[in-house]
């Protein structure tokens, strides 16, 4: 295996980070008292603030290991992931941000019981939530493995394993310690740090090639063993049939998948009204833009100045490129900074996911559908952390099952799955007057159920090499991304579940304010 500098180095830049944020955290989180502070920072961020939170929440270990490793070993492919991502802002900004805002208030449930039948809707609401937030903190908790085993020169998978865990351990603290006003500005400082980063190594490599991105290309084709052809679609997705069938249902996962994940939608509740909400995803929009522009250089960077081969044969394989880059051009110390860079971002973004999940857990189940609306904000927030040791513990096992994995990839899956459950879902809630409770459940457990059956018959689970499970085939699902089947599906759920049970004329009052409220805002809790 390559040499990647001193390890007691790379742990002491990571120690000291996780040190002041965690400083950070408790010094911010002394105040969660009620609910509201606990689960929305008591609504109390800018548009700025959020919408550099709302980048930091997002750009995870699939943006800086996964595309850029992406784009390391298959080129244009790779950078694909980095277009579905930034348009995919687009679909929250025009549709669901401001209408969120309005009619919700902690979670997701919030909006799709607004108007509906509470306990079966804020059940299925929390059962999508926890389904979602596991198959994305597995993407992380995997990019993790990865990274430790690069650092700490860990090959062995029981060493990686314990690892692991500790990660996942420092994550459930932030979110014991912090609620959402401690996990927001250690995602604000995870969002600078990253995209300065990011910055600082693509100046640097520009300028080893004379500030020519073709120079970078040029000699990346030469690095890798596809040659000109990584420059040039097809070099993933080949041509045929099924390789194009599967490139588009991964796009349709990527736009949207982005405004249907829990934790991105949490977010809007932390800003006091919905024009900062908007503010936000613009904030957002152009910070990944920046990102992702940096992600292409680094990633043909890594592919001219490390070689396809050496990426692969590392520990991480293709997750490593972005670490491997840095000890390339700047050595044991640069190695440190990114490694700790991407420590924090693992950390942050599964902090925020865990947050999602144990909120939705104890808002949506145990405040309102086990205890009927009548529990005290302290109880709530105690099954809340609970709830998050919980999830994290699971989050673990999962994300060691999935060592090796591309992040980018998994993340994908969990996008699939967003899409399914929560798109179709909350776009009939806020613009179909006629959609009814019976809808809300077939919308959001046809699309959850039929993402999840495609996923564990797909390649991705069996019968290939690169198969979490190998050694075994019970796939007959075709295609890696299950989007192009689950998300139709459950938009045609919701359509005809709503068609064709009867009306609940009862609800129609509440479908009048909620219509009202997400236009125009009168009558927004806060």
């Amino acid at each position: 295996m390559p040499t990647t500098g001193n390890p007691v180095l790379n742990l002491s830049v990571f120690a000291v980070f996780v040190l002041i944020t965690l400083y950070v955290v408790y010094r911010v989180s002394s105040r969660n008292v009620t609910a509201s502070d606990y689960y929305a920072a008591g609504s109390s961020f800018t548009g700025a603030q959020n919408g550099v939170a709302l980048s930091g929440d997002f750009l995870s270990a699939a943006s800086f290991l996964g595309i850029s490793g992406g784009i390391a070993a298959h080129g244009y492919d790779g950078f694909l992931y980095s277009v579905g991502w930034v348009v995919a802002w687009l679909v929250g900004l025009l549709l669901i941000a401001e209408g969120l805002r309005n009619t919700g208030r902690f979670t997701v449930g919030d909006v799709l019981a607004f108007r509906m039948k509470q306990r079966p809707v804020r059940a299925a609401a929390a059962n999508a939530t926890l389904v979602i937030s596991f198959f994305y903190m597995i993407a992380q908790m995997a990019g993790a493995g990865g990274l430790i085993a690069l650092l700490l020169n860990v090959t062995s998978k029981w060493g990686q394993a314990v690892l692991i865990a500790l990660v996942g351990m420092v994550m459930v603290l932030y979110v014991l310690v912090g609620g959402m006003k401690g996990t927001t500005w250690v995602q604000i400082i995870k969002a600078v740090l990253l995209l300065l980063c990011v910055t600082m190594m693509s100046i640097f490599l520009l300028g080893k090639f004379g500030f020519s991105l073709s120079a970078i290309m040029q000699q990346a084709t030469e690095m890798n063993t596809l040659g000109e052809a990584v420059l040039d679609p097809g070099a993933k997705y080949g041509f045929s049939a099924m390789s194009k069938l599967d490139f588009v249902s991964l796009a349709l996962s990527l736009v949207l998948g982005i405004a249907s994940l829990p934790h991105v939608l949490m977010r809007f509740y932390t800003v006091p009204n919905a024009a900062e909400a908007r503010r936000s995803v613009v904030w957002a929009t152009w910070t990944m833009v920046i990102f992702y522009l940096c992600t292409l250089v680094i990633g043909f960077g890594a592919m001219a100045l490390v070689g396809s081969d050496k990426i692969a044969a590392a520990p991480g394989g293709e997750n490593s490129a972005a670490p491997l880059l840095a000890f390339e051009i700047g050595g044991a110390v640069l190695l440190g900074v990114v490694s700790a860079v991407a420590f924090a971002t693992i950390l942050a973004v599964v902090a925020g996911l865990t947050l999602a999940a144990s909120a939705s857990f104890a808002h949506d189940v145990y405040a309102n559908v086990i205890k009927r609306g009548n529990v005290e904000p302290r109880r709530e927030i105690r099954v809340a952390r609970l709830t998050a040791v919980v999830v994290g513990i699971l989050s673990i096992i999962g994300g060691i099952a999935a060592n090796g994995q591309n992040v980018a990839f998994l993340v994908s899956l969990a996008l699939a799955l967003a899409a399914s459950a929560n798109l179709s879902t909350i776009l009939y809630t806020i613009f179909w007057r006629r959609f009814n409770t019976t809808g809300t459940l077939w919308s959001i457990y046809g699309g959850l159920g039929s993402c999840l059956v495609l996923i564990i018959f797909s390649p991705v689970m069996s019968g290939a090499k690169t198969s979490i499970f190998p050694d075994v085939d019970f796939a007959w699902f075709p295609l890696g991304n299950p989007g192009l089947v689950s998300i139709p599906f459950s938009f045609l759920c919701g359509f005809l579940a709503t068609v064709f049970s009867k009306r609940e004329p009862e609800l129609d009052a509440k479908a009048a304010e909620m219509e009202v409220r997400a236009i125009s805002g009168i009558g927004v809790r806060t």
